[in-house]
């Protein structure tokens, strides 16, 4: 008579093992899922973007390196009181900011209608890049958790492709102001 007590522990064990093998597959499915999507630091290579901007216009961060830095600013909402405030922070500034072979690109899951509207409204000089998709807000690792929209974080990209300056802060006022200082300690070196 066989011991059906060894073939249901050999069962339960197979169902453990499986279940253990799952947890793993799903564990490092996680980790790869969350590198993709890792916000770039100082010294890393910007994620290469093309995208169109508010009027279809395509922009290409590989084409805009090759005349100027690059301030790729992501937020989360056109025409919302702390993202109208940075842009129109970054609108004041756009003289110097040219001046200082500096770009300004911004970035959200915005459509581009309403970011003509924005741009209309408060008579932005730069573009904005139309992300719907997310797909420029997840290479730089700026979408909110679980939301199709980005947090406020700026890089300050040098002509060389990597990132000289990272301000990851839902402050406006806070974007304005460290970017100014990066840009002024590049211009030193």
């Amino acid at each position: 008579m066989e011991d059906h007590r060894d073939v249901s522990g050999m069962k339960s064990l197979g169902t453990r093992l499986g279940a253990l093998f799952s947890c793993i597959l799903v564990s490092i499915g996680s980790l790869v899922a969350g590198e993709s999507s890792k916000t770039p630091a100082v010294g890393d290579l910007a994620p290469p973007v093309t995208a169109k901007d508010q009027d279809g216009k395509e922009w290409s961060l590989k084409d805009a390196l090759k005349k100027h830095l690059v301030l790729l600013y992501f937020y989360p909402k056109d025409d919302t009181p702390g993202c109208t405030k940075e842009a129109c922070g970054f609108r004041d500034r756009i003289g110097d900011l040219q001046k200082q072979g500096v770009e300004v690109i911004g970035v959200s899951f915005d459509s581009a209608a309403s970011h003509n509207k924005f741009i209309s409204k408060y008579s932005l000089n730069f573009p904005l890049l139309v992300d719907t998709d997310g797909k420029i807000a997840d290479a730089y690792g700026a979408r909110m958790a679980g939301r199709n929209m980005a947090r406020r974080v700026s890089f300050l990209i040098n002509r060389d492709g990597k990132i000289a300056h990272v301000t990851d802060n839902m402050s406006a006022d806070a974007h304005l102001t460290e970017m100014q200082e990066a840009i002024e300690k590049l211009k030193e070196k």
